[in-house]
């Protein structure tokens, strides 16, 4: 028998029961369907998380701090290391360690990221505000995928370069009560200005003694609601001689440390197996692409979970189309008997009984798919309409996607269903296919 007159003939025997075959379908539409809805909300969830984790967009960067893990705090005063000013067995960032850190395969850059100690209060006309000052040892901050809103990136010596909160942190000292405040500057009004840097340091008795640095701001930050929106970024050789002044002695970072390193891998699949081999060394290392890979294993669990709830409408389905098709076979007794009586074979029989329960299971499937890839709209849409206004109060991201369907669901599902009905009637038409034509001819 030719394929298509098998097709053919599933189809027309399929119409001659229409009522039967709609009600067994209906059972597939709605595991089927519960299959896609349910995946699509583990989906929808699982972008939305990471869609609106703050500052984990850079999933090649790595933070590395100096290691803790040989430290034992005990109950009372922990003893403090004069010279690194931390506890006795803390491992510290030293210029070797950079050179180690350099060396791991796959590792693209390696910088150095240093605090001041000192108090920074930074004046632009009458406004002020105390930014979080950053020494780096990189010429261009686009080497950190900063990217930048006005101005540049670039840091050249006695500039400066921005985060996006540090302008909205600006405020009036000399405000009175009452007395509306200014507006805070734009990055087109202070990019390209000069700034005055206060920076405070303390003497043993507590008088406070100032320095003021004159920069020039090159350039904003666009907003990546991460650590460096608070930021003020100046040249590592220049906060140096800030720090020495603030210390009143030279820094030797072999003997005292980094405040922390910042490495970037040449490929994300390359980051947590670089960070555990930094951790390996001692130190404590921390990447945002250990934490997406946690939040996705959740979330791949979760799938699993639903797309089992749905699995199992399915398979009271599969249980339908087996009773549907044993009572078919049983009706149709001596059609069967007369077929293999004209020539049919036993695989004839067979083809066309499997295809029977295999066009039930597709034509569920089909109706699955447009019911769950309806209803995902569906919710999508109420989500957007009703929940929107109530998912963040002060303001900010928005609520994400509640359901998303992948073009490979659909596709998953009308294959699965089509095969879930073709294995329910493989018993049954088993059955069909060995029957005695005799035996069938007189069946009653």
């Amino acid at each position: 028998m030719r394929f298509l007159d098998l097709v053919r003939l599933i189809f027309d025997n399929l119409g001659r029961r229409k009522g039967r075959v709609a009600l067994t379908a209906i059972g597939v539409v709605i595991g089927t369907a519960s299959v896609i809805l349910l995946v699509s909300l583990a989906i929808g969830l699982q972008r939305s998380a990471t869609s609106q984790l703050w500052g984990i967009s850079d999933l090649k960067r790595i933070d590395v701090y100096p290691g803790w893990s040989e430290v034992n705090v005990g109950p009372g005063p922990v003893a403090v290391d004069p010279v690194t000013g931390m506890p006795p067995g803390v491992k510290i960032l030293t210029p070797k360690t950079v050179e180690e850190i350099r060396a791991m395969p796959g590792v693209a850059l390696v910088s150095i990221r240093q605090n001041l100690s000192g108090g920074a209060l930074l004046k632009y006309g009458k406004m002020e505000t105390w930014p979080w000052i950053q020494g780096v040892d990189v010429d261009d901050l686009s080497a950190y995928e900063y990217k930048a809103q006005v101005g540049t990136t670039q840091l050249e010596r006695g500039t400066a370069v921005v985060g996006s909160w540090v302008l909205k942190n600006f405020y009036d000292p000399r405000l009175r009560p009452g007395q509306e405040p200014p507006p805070p500057p734009t990055p087109q009004d202070i990019v390209g200005q000069q700034v005055k840097l206060e920076i405070t340091k303390w003497t043993e008795d507590g008088q406070a003694i100032t320095r003021t640095v004159t920069l020039r701001i090159a350039g904003v930050l666009e907003e990546a609601r991460a650590e460096q929106d608070n930021a003020m970024f100046v040249r590592f050789d220049e906060l140096m001689k800030w720090e020495e002044w603030v210390r009143g002695k030279r820094v030797n970072f072999n003997k005292e440390g980094y405040n922390q390193l910042l490495v970037r891998a040449e490929d994300p699949s390359q980051v947590v197996d670089i960070a555990d081999q930094i951790n390996a060394l001692g130190y404590q290392a921390s990447t945002p692409q250990s934490f997406v890979e946690g939040i996705n294993s959740f979330f791949v669990v979760l799938q699993l979970v639903f797309g089992g709830i749905g699995a199992i409408s399915l398979l009271v389905a599969a249980i339908g189309i087996a009773n549907t098709m044993t009572m078919a076979i049983l009706e149709r007794t001596r059609e069967i008997g007369l077929m293999k009586a004209i020539g049919a074979t036993n695989r004839d029989v067979l083809s066309i009984f499997l295809g029977e329960a295999a066009g039930i299971g597709l034509i569920g499937g089909i109706g699955g798919v447009i019911l769950g890839w309806g209803g995902s709209y569906a919710i999508n849409f109420l989500a957007t309409t009703f929940l929107a206004g109530q998912s963040n109060p002060y303001g900010g991201l928005g609520p994400g996607i509640a359901a998303a369907t992948p073009v490979w669901l659909p596709v998953f599902a009308l294959v699965f269903s089509t095969l879930v009905g073709l294995l329910s009637g493989l018993y049954p038409s088993l059955q069909a296919a060995t029957l005695v034509p005799v035996n069938a001819l007189k069946y009653e």
